[in-house]
Protein backbone atom coordinates (compact mmCIF):
# COMPACT_ATOMS: atom_id res chain seq x y z
CA UNK A 1 0.00 0.00 0.00
CA UNK A 2 1.69 3.20 -1.08
CA UNK A 3 3.99 4.82 -3.59
CA UNK A 4 7.37 6.55 -3.38
CA UNK A 5 7.14 9.95 -1.74
CA UNK A 6 7.85 11.74 -5.05
CA UNK A 7 4.53 12.52 -6.71
CA UNK A 8 3.54 14.42 -9.84
CA UNK A 9 0.44 16.26 -8.66
CA UNK A 10 -0.32 17.52 -12.16
CA UNK A 11 -1.54 13.98 -12.89
CA UNK A 12 -4.38 14.53 -10.43
CA UNK A 13 -4.99 18.28 -10.07
CA UNK A 14 -6.44 20.26 -12.97
CA UNK A 15 -6.27 24.01 -13.56
CA UNK A 16 -9.22 25.69 -11.85
CA UNK A 17 -9.69 22.93 -9.28
CA UNK A 18 -10.56 23.58 -5.66
CA UNK A 19 -8.14 21.65 -3.45
CA UNK A 20 -9.20 21.06 0.16
CA UNK A 21 -6.27 20.84 2.58
CA UNK A 22 -6.26 19.14 5.98
CA UNK A 23 -5.90 21.78 8.66
CA UNK A 24 -3.53 22.39 11.56
CA UNK A 25 -1.82 19.25 12.78
CA UNK A 26 -3.68 17.30 10.06
CA UNK A 27 -1.99 19.04 7.14
CA UNK A 28 -0.46 16.49 4.74
CA UNK A 29 2.87 18.29 4.73
CA UNK A 30 4.64 16.30 2.03
CA UNK A 31 1.71 16.74 -0.33
CA UNK A 32 1.19 20.44 0.37
CA UNK A 33 4.91 21.15 -0.03
CA UNK A 34 4.81 19.31 -3.37
CA UNK A 35 1.79 21.38 -4.40
CA UNK A 36 3.62 24.63 -3.77
CA UNK A 37 6.75 23.38 -5.52
CA UNK A 38 4.78 22.19 -8.56
CA UNK A 39 2.26 25.05 -8.76
CA UNK A 40 3.56 26.34 -12.09
CA UNK A 41 3.15 22.94 -13.73
CA UNK A 42 -0.28 22.37 -12.20
CA UNK A 43 -1.80 25.70 -13.19
CA UNK A 44 -4.02 28.06 -11.18
CA UNK A 45 -5.98 26.39 -8.37
CA UNK A 46 -7.97 27.50 -5.34
CA UNK A 47 -7.02 26.12 -1.94
CA UNK A 48 -9.53 25.74 0.90
CA UNK A 49 -7.66 26.18 4.17
CA UNK A 50 -8.51 25.99 7.84
CA UNK A 51 -6.05 26.65 10.66
CA UNK A 52 -2.49 26.63 9.30
CA UNK A 53 0.42 25.74 11.61
CA UNK A 54 3.08 25.18 8.97
CA UNK A 55 4.94 27.66 6.80
CA UNK A 56 3.91 25.86 3.60
CA UNK A 57 1.74 28.62 2.16
CA UNK A 58 3.34 32.07 2.11
CA UNK A 59 2.58 35.23 0.17
CA UNK A 60 5.91 35.09 -1.66
CA UNK A 61 5.14 31.61 -3.05
CA UNK A 62 1.46 32.13 -3.83
CA UNK A 63 1.58 32.94 -7.54
CA UNK A 64 -0.96 30.73 -9.29
CA UNK A 65 -2.72 29.98 -6.00
CA UNK A 66 -5.80 31.58 -4.51
CA UNK A 67 -6.94 30.96 -0.96
CA UNK A 68 -10.27 30.67 0.78
CA UNK A 69 -11.41 29.03 4.01
CA UNK A 70 -13.40 29.53 7.16
CA UNK A 71 -10.95 31.79 8.99
CA UNK A 72 -7.54 33.42 9.26
CA UNK A 73 -6.07 31.22 11.98
CA UNK A 74 -2.35 30.70 12.50
CA UNK A 75 -0.41 30.97 9.26
CA UNK A 76 -3.58 31.68 7.30
CA UNK A 77 -3.47 35.16 8.85
CA UNK A 78 -0.27 35.82 6.86
CA UNK A 79 -2.24 35.35 3.68
CA UNK A 80 -5.09 37.53 4.93
CA UNK A 81 -2.75 40.38 5.84
CA UNK A 82 -1.30 40.20 2.32
CA UNK A 83 -4.80 40.42 0.82
CA UNK A 84 -4.61 36.88 -0.56
CA UNK A 85 -7.30 35.21 1.54
CA UNK A 86 -11.03 35.38 0.80
CA UNK A 87 -12.85 34.20 3.96
CA UNK A 88 -16.07 32.23 4.05
CA UNK A 89 -18.16 33.77 6.87
CA UNK A 90 -20.04 30.63 7.85
CA UNK A 91 -20.47 28.88 11.18
CA UNK A 92 -18.12 25.92 11.43
CA UNK A 93 -21.04 23.53 11.88
CA UNK A 94 -22.25 24.34 8.37
CA UNK A 95 -19.04 23.42 6.52
CA UNK A 96 -19.55 19.67 6.76
CA UNK A 97 -23.06 19.97 5.32
CA UNK A 98 -21.89 22.39 2.61
CA UNK A 99 -19.35 19.90 1.32
CA UNK A 100 -21.73 16.99 1.76
CA UNK A 101 -24.55 18.52 -0.31
CA UNK A 102 -22.31 20.18 -2.89
CA UNK A 103 -22.87 23.77 -1.80
CA UNK A 104 -19.08 23.87 -1.56
CA UNK A 105 -17.28 21.91 -4.25
CA UNK A 106 -14.19 19.81 -3.57
CA UNK A 107 -12.33 18.62 -6.63
CA UNK A 108 -9.24 17.28 -4.88
CA UNK A 109 -8.65 16.53 -1.20
CA UNK A 110 -5.21 16.11 0.37
CA UNK A 111 -5.48 14.01 3.54
CA UNK A 112 -3.00 13.03 6.23
CA UNK A 113 -4.01 9.68 7.74
CA UNK A 114 -2.59 7.24 10.25
CA UNK A 115 -1.96 3.66 9.11
CA UNK A 116 -4.29 0.94 10.33
CA UNK A 117 -3.39 -1.22 13.28
CA UNK A 118 -3.54 -5.01 13.44
CA UNK A 119 -5.23 -5.28 10.07
CA UNK A 120 -7.80 -2.60 10.92
CA UNK A 121 -8.70 0.50 8.93
CA UNK A 122 -6.54 3.63 8.79
CA UNK A 123 -7.62 6.63 10.84
CA UNK A 124 -8.06 10.30 10.07
CA UNK A 125 -5.58 10.86 12.90
CA UNK A 126 -5.52 14.40 14.25
CA UNK A 127 -8.76 15.78 12.78
CA UNK A 128 -12.24 14.57 11.93
CA UNK A 129 -13.59 17.70 10.32
CA UNK A 130 -15.22 18.99 7.13
CA UNK A 131 -12.30 17.52 5.16
CA UNK A 132 -13.80 14.05 5.53
CA UNK A 133 -17.10 15.26 4.05
CA UNK A 134 -15.17 16.89 1.19
CA UNK A 135 -13.34 13.62 0.55
CA UNK A 136 -16.61 11.72 0.13
CA UNK A 137 -17.55 13.98 -2.80
CA UNK A 138 -14.19 14.79 -4.35
CA UNK A 139 -13.06 13.67 -7.78
CA UNK A 140 -9.65 12.72 -6.37
CA UNK A 141 -8.48 11.96 -2.84
CA UNK A 142 -4.74 11.72 -2.21
CA UNK A 143 -3.63 10.44 1.19
CA UNK A 144 -0.33 10.86 2.98
CA UNK A 145 -0.09 7.80 5.22
CA UNK A 146 2.02 9.12 8.06
CA UNK A 147 3.47 6.69 10.58
CA UNK A 148 3.96 9.60 12.98
CA UNK A 149 0.26 10.55 13.02
CA UNK A 150 -1.85 9.19 15.88
CA UNK A 151 -4.35 6.42 15.22
CA UNK A 152 -7.46 7.81 16.90
CA UNK A 153 -10.78 6.27 17.79
CA UNK A 154 -13.68 7.86 15.91
CA UNK A 155 -11.51 8.59 12.93
CA UNK A 156 -11.66 5.17 11.29
CA UNK A 157 -11.84 5.50 7.51
CA UNK A 158 -14.66 3.47 5.99
CA UNK A 159 -15.61 2.56 2.44
CA UNK A 160 -17.44 5.87 1.99
CA UNK A 161 -14.05 7.56 1.51
CA UNK A 162 -12.31 6.33 -1.63
CA UNK A 163 -8.58 7.00 -1.64
CA UNK A 164 -7.23 7.24 -5.17
CA UNK A 165 -3.52 7.57 -4.46
CA UNK A 166 -1.27 7.16 -1.42
CA UNK A 167 2.23 8.08 -0.39
CA UNK A 168 3.96 6.93 2.78
CA UNK A 169 5.82 9.25 5.13
CA UNK A 170 7.06 9.31 8.69
CA UNK A 171 7.37 12.92 9.79
CA UNK A 172 6.07 14.82 12.81
CA UNK A 173 2.76 16.58 12.14
CA UNK A 174 2.87 20.37 12.19
CA UNK A 175 2.60 21.30 15.89
CA UNK A 176 0.18 23.90 17.17
CA UNK A 177 1.92 27.16 18.09
CA UNK A 178 3.01 27.21 21.72
CA UNK A 179 1.23 29.78 23.86
CA UNK A 180 2.76 31.30 26.97
CA UNK A 181 0.13 32.92 29.17
CA UNK A 182 1.13 36.12 30.90
CA UNK A 183 -0.23 37.91 33.95
CA UNK A 184 -3.27 39.21 32.04
CA UNK A 185 -4.28 35.76 30.82
CA UNK A 186 -3.75 34.27 34.27
CA UNK A 187 -6.00 36.93 35.82
CA UNK A 188 -8.69 36.16 33.23
CA UNK A 189 -8.29 32.46 33.97
CA UNK A 190 -8.88 32.96 37.69
CA UNK A 191 -12.16 34.74 36.97
CA UNK A 192 -13.25 31.99 34.60
CA UNK A 193 -12.33 29.20 36.99
CA UNK A 194 -14.69 30.68 39.56
CA UNK A 195 -17.54 30.41 37.03
CA UNK A 196 -16.96 26.76 36.14
CA UNK A 197 -18.70 24.26 38.41
CA UNK A 198 -17.50 20.76 39.15
CA UNK A 199 -18.95 18.32 36.63
CA UNK A 200 -19.04 20.88 33.81
CA UNK A 201 -18.41 19.79 30.22
CA UNK A 202 -15.88 22.16 28.67
CA UNK A 203 -15.39 23.63 25.22
CA UNK A 204 -12.52 25.92 24.46
CA UNK A 205 -10.14 26.76 21.68
CA UNK A 206 -6.39 27.12 21.60
CA UNK A 207 -4.25 30.07 22.52
CA UNK A 208 -2.93 31.84 25.58
CA UNK A 209 -6.26 32.17 27.41
CA UNK A 210 -7.23 28.46 27.17
CA UNK A 211 -3.65 27.56 28.11
CA UNK A 212 -4.13 29.64 31.26
CA UNK A 213 -7.69 28.54 32.03
CA UNK A 214 -7.11 24.80 32.12
CA UNK A 215 -4.35 24.90 34.77
CA UNK A 216 -6.63 27.12 36.86
CA UNK A 217 -9.17 24.26 36.88
CA UNK A 218 -6.77 21.73 38.43
CA UNK A 219 -8.75 21.75 41.67
CA UNK A 220 -12.05 20.94 39.94
CA UNK A 221 -13.50 17.46 39.75
CA UNK A 222 -15.31 15.36 37.15
CA UNK A 223 -14.94 17.83 34.34
CA UNK A 224 -15.70 16.67 30.81
CA UNK A 225 -14.42 17.66 27.36
CA UNK A 226 -16.62 18.11 24.29
CA UNK A 227 -14.93 20.61 22.04
CA UNK A 228 -13.95 21.49 18.53
CA UNK A 229 -10.33 21.47 19.66
CA UNK A 230 -8.26 19.71 22.30
CA UNK A 231 -4.73 20.76 23.23
CA UNK A 232 -1.86 19.78 25.50
CA UNK A 233 -3.30 21.50 28.55
CA UNK A 234 -6.21 19.05 28.61
CA UNK A 235 -3.76 16.17 29.01
CA UNK A 236 -2.48 17.75 32.24
CA UNK A 237 -6.00 17.88 33.70
CA UNK A 238 -6.75 14.31 32.65
CA UNK A 239 -3.57 13.07 34.31
CA UNK A 240 -4.34 15.08 37.45
CA UNK A 241 -7.82 13.60 37.67
CA UNK A 242 -9.73 16.85 37.11
CA UNK A 243 -11.06 15.72 33.73
CA UNK A 244 -12.82 12.36 34.01
CA UNK A 245 -15.87 12.77 31.74
CA UNK A 246 -17.65 10.69 34.38
CA UNK A 247 -20.88 12.71 34.42
CA UNK A 248 -21.62 12.85 30.69
CA UNK A 249 -24.64 10.83 29.57
CA UNK A 250 -23.04 10.23 26.17
CA UNK A 251 -19.37 9.34 25.72
CA UNK A 252 -18.95 8.71 29.42
CA UNK A 253 -15.28 8.53 30.29
CA UNK A 254 -14.26 9.87 26.88
CA UNK A 255 -12.94 13.29 25.85
CA UNK A 256 -14.47 14.24 22.49
CA UNK A 257 -12.89 16.73 20.09
CA UNK A 258 -12.94 17.49 16.40
CA UNK A 259 -9.21 18.23 16.14
CA UNK A 260 -6.17 17.51 18.28
CA UNK A 261 -4.13 20.71 18.12
CA UNK A 262 -1.02 20.35 20.22
CA UNK A 263 2.48 18.97 20.41
CA UNK A 264 3.95 15.49 20.21
CA UNK A 265 2.82 14.98 23.80
CA UNK A 266 -0.84 15.21 22.80
CA UNK A 267 -0.26 12.95 19.80
CA UNK A 268 1.34 10.25 21.95
CA UNK A 269 -1.44 10.56 24.53
CA UNK A 270 -4.23 10.21 21.97
CA UNK A 271 -2.67 7.35 19.99
CA UNK A 272 -4.96 4.30 20.33
CA UNK A 273 -6.35 5.80 23.56
CA UNK A 274 -9.99 4.82 24.05
CA UNK A 275 -10.43 7.77 26.42
CA UNK A 276 -10.03 10.16 23.47
CA UNK A 277 -12.34 10.25 20.45
CA UNK A 278 -12.33 12.52 17.44
CA UNK A 279 -15.74 13.29 15.96
CA UNK A 280 -17.14 15.22 12.99
CA UNK A 281 -18.65 18.72 13.27
CA UNK A 282 -22.17 17.26 13.30
CA UNK A 283 -21.22 15.83 16.70
CA UNK A 284 -18.75 18.34 18.11
CA UNK A 285 -20.80 21.37 17.04
CA UNK A 286 -24.28 19.86 16.69
CA UNK A 287 -26.98 21.95 18.36
CA UNK A 288 -28.93 19.02 19.81
CA UNK A 289 -25.76 17.31 21.02
CA UNK A 290 -24.47 20.42 22.79
CA UNK A 291 -27.81 21.17 24.40
CA UNK A 292 -27.78 17.69 25.94
CA UNK A 293 -24.41 18.06 27.67
CA UNK A 294 -24.51 18.60 31.44
CA UNK A 295 -23.40 22.08 32.54
CA UNK A 296 -21.92 22.72 29.11
CA UNK A 297 -19.51 25.62 29.51
CA UNK A 298 -18.29 27.28 26.32
CA UNK A 299 -15.20 29.49 26.61
CA UNK A 300 -14.45 31.56 23.53
CA UNK A 301 -12.38 34.61 22.63
CA UNK A 302 -13.04 37.88 20.85
CA UNK A 303 -11.30 40.70 19.05
CA UNK A 304 -13.66 43.16 20.73
CA UNK A 305 -17.00 43.28 22.55
CA UNK A 306 -19.32 46.26 22.54
CA UNK A 307 -21.04 47.79 25.55
CA UNK A 308 -24.15 45.71 24.98
CA UNK A 309 -22.52 42.28 24.55
CA UNK A 310 -22.15 41.92 20.77
CA UNK A 311 -18.94 40.11 19.81
CA UNK A 312 -16.54 40.59 16.90
CA UNK A 313 -14.20 37.59 16.68
CA UNK A 314 -13.14 38.11 13.07
CA UNK A 315 -11.58 41.45 12.13
CA UNK A 316 -9.23 44.04 13.58
CA UNK A 317 -8.12 47.21 11.85
CA UNK A 318 -9.91 46.19 8.66
CA UNK A 319 -7.96 42.90 8.41
CA UNK A 320 -9.48 39.46 8.78
CA UNK A 321 -7.65 37.88 11.75
CA UNK A 322 -10.07 35.32 13.15
CA UNK A 323 -13.13 33.36 12.16
CA UNK A 324 -16.82 32.90 12.69
CA UNK A 325 -15.69 29.37 13.52
CA UNK A 326 -17.62 27.45 16.10
CA UNK A 327 -18.40 30.41 18.35
CA UNK A 328 -22.08 30.78 17.34
CA UNK A 329 -22.57 27.00 17.63
CA UNK A 330 -21.03 26.75 21.08
CA UNK A 331 -22.65 29.91 22.43
CA UNK A 332 -26.12 28.70 21.45
CA UNK A 333 -25.34 25.20 22.69
CA UNK A 334 -24.33 26.50 26.10
CA UNK A 335 -27.39 28.74 26.37
CA UNK A 336 -29.65 25.76 25.62
CA UNK A 337 -27.89 23.27 27.90
CA UNK A 338 -29.14 22.61 31.42
CA UNK A 339 -26.88 24.68 33.68
CA UNK A 340 -24.81 25.80 30.68
CA UNK A 341 -22.79 29.01 30.46
CA UNK A 342 -21.29 30.89 27.55
CA UNK A 343 -18.14 32.82 28.47
CA UNK A 344 -16.46 35.31 26.14
CA UNK A 345 -12.94 36.06 27.40
CA UNK A 346 -10.51 38.71 26.18
CA UNK A 347 -7.84 41.09 27.46
CA UNK A 348 -9.26 44.52 28.14
CA UNK A 349 -6.80 46.26 25.82
CA UNK A 350 -4.67 45.78 22.73
CA UNK A 351 -1.50 47.43 21.40
CA UNK A 352 0.20 47.61 24.82
CA UNK A 353 -2.81 49.18 26.47
CA UNK A 354 -3.34 51.89 23.87
CA UNK A 355 -6.63 50.51 22.51
CA UNK A 356 -9.67 49.33 24.45
CA UNK A 357 -11.20 46.03 23.37
CA UNK A 358 -14.43 46.97 25.16
CA UNK A 359 -15.89 49.41 22.66
CA UNK A 360 -18.99 51.61 22.17
CA UNK A 361 -19.60 49.99 18.77
CA UNK A 362 -17.90 47.13 16.96
CA UNK A 363 -15.40 48.03 14.24
CA UNK A 364 -15.92 44.67 12.48
CA UNK A 365 -18.67 42.13 11.87
CA UNK A 366 -20.99 40.77 14.54
CA UNK A 367 -19.89 37.18 15.13
CA UNK A 368 -22.20 36.66 18.11
CA UNK A 369 -25.16 39.03 18.55
CA UNK A 370 -25.96 40.78 21.79
CA UNK A 371 -29.12 38.69 22.07
CA UNK A 372 -26.86 35.70 22.82
CA UNK A 373 -24.71 37.48 25.38
CA UNK A 374 -24.15 35.66 28.68
CA UNK A 375 -20.84 36.38 30.45
CA UNK A 376 -17.89 38.51 29.36
CA UNK A 377 -14.57 38.31 31.23
CA UNK A 378 -11.47 40.49 31.18
CA UNK A 379 -8.59 40.70 33.63
CA UNK A 380 -10.60 43.39 35.45
CA UNK A 381 -13.60 41.22 36.24
CA UNK A 382 -16.80 39.51 35.12
CA UNK A 383 -19.79 41.11 33.40
CA UNK A 384 -22.83 38.87 33.76
CA UNK A 385 -25.24 40.20 31.14
CA UNK A 386 -28.10 37.76 31.60
CA UNK A 387 -31.43 39.50 32.02
CA UNK A 388 -29.86 42.96 31.86
CA UNK A 389 -31.28 45.98 30.06
CA UNK A 390 -29.09 47.91 27.65
CA UNK A 391 -28.19 50.54 30.24
CA UNK A 392 -27.29 47.92 32.83
CA UNK A 393 -25.22 46.01 30.27
CA UNK A 394 -23.30 49.18 29.41
CA UNK A 395 -22.60 49.83 33.08
CA UNK A 396 -21.34 46.29 33.67
CA UNK A 397 -19.23 46.21 30.52
CA UNK A 398 -17.59 49.56 31.32
CA UNK A 399 -16.73 48.20 34.77
CA UNK A 400 -14.55 45.44 33.27
CA UNK A 401 -12.81 47.73 30.78
CA UNK A 402 -9.34 49.06 31.53
CA UNK A 403 -9.70 51.95 34.01
CA UNK A 404 -8.25 54.47 31.56
CA UNK A 405 -11.17 53.90 29.18
CA UNK A 406 -14.10 53.61 31.56
CA UNK A 407 -15.11 57.27 31.65
CA UNK A 408 -15.12 57.53 27.84
CA UNK A 409 -17.15 54.33 27.57
CA UNK A 410 -19.70 55.54 30.08
CA UNK A 411 -19.97 58.83 28.18
CA UNK A 412 -20.48 56.94 24.91
CA UNK A 413 -23.24 54.88 26.50
CA UNK A 414 -25.01 58.05 27.66
CA UNK A 415 -24.68 59.55 24.19
CA UNK A 416 -26.24 56.40 22.74
CA UNK A 417 -29.20 56.87 25.04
Amino acid sequence: MGEPVAIDLARFIRPGDRVVIGQGTAEALTLTEALVAQRAAIGPVELFLGALFSSTFRPETSDGLTFTGYGAIGGTARLAKAGLFDPLPAAYSRLEAFFDDGTLSADVVLLQIAPGMDGGPPSLGNCHDYTAAAARRARVVIAEVNDAAPWTHGGEIGPDIRIDHMIRTSRPPAPAPASRPGAVEEAIARHIAALVPDGATLQMGIGSIPEAVLPALAGHRDLGVHSGLMGDAAVDLIEKGAITNALKDEDRGVSVAGCLFGSDRLIRFAHRNRAVRIAPPSVTHGAAVLAGLPRFTAINSAVEVDLFGAVNAEMAGGTYLGAVGGQPDFVRGALNAQGGRSIIALPATAKDGAVSRIVPALSGPVTTPRSDADVVVTEFGVADLRGCSLSERARRMAAIAAPAFREALEHAARQAG
